[in-house]
């Protein structure tokens, strides 16, 4: 069941369902924003939304996912439900979204290049710390 955010989202937005179809959408809106591919490598997706006037953007897969990013060995989390606000470079107010500090899980709010031209992608976490790593460790993985 999608959380009333979705809900409130939902009319006027495309809207997509299976997996197939939601991870071709997925990767279109990455592009479209000019973010790397594979930030959302997520599995049974189920439903893909976007409503454009709003910048509004959900996922829902069956079942939260934890994948380890290879080239820079960070764990991220993504809950069943995955929604931001997206614009060029720039995806904010992200829900769903996890990485794992030390022992710790922290909540990703927000990434974004400093600069269109930047190499760096940034996170920033709900408490406030951030971290850049090179887009490239965030390609489609094979």
């Amino acid at each position: 069941m999608a959380s009333k955010t979705i809900e409130s989202h939902r009319s006027g937005a495309e809207v997509y369902h299976g997996d197939a179809e939601c991870k071709k959408k997925i990767i279109e809106l990455l592009e479209e924003i000019c973010l790397p591919q594979g930030l959302f490598p997520m599995e049974e997706i189920e439903e893909f939304g976007y409503n454009r006037s709003a910048g509004f953007v959900w996922i829902i897969q069956k079942k939260s996912k934890n994948h380890t990013f290879k080239k820079i060995k960070r764990q991220v989390s993504y809950a069943t439900e995955v929604t931001a606000l997206v614009e060029p470079h720039k995806m904010k107010k992200m829900t769903g979204v996890k990485t794992k500090e030390l022992l710790l899980w922290l909540s990703v709010v927000e990434m974004y290049f400093e600069t269109p031209s930047s190499e760096k992608l940034t996170f920033k976490t709900g408490t406030g710390l951030s971290d850049s790593f090179e887009a490239s460790a965030f390609g489609l993985e094979k």
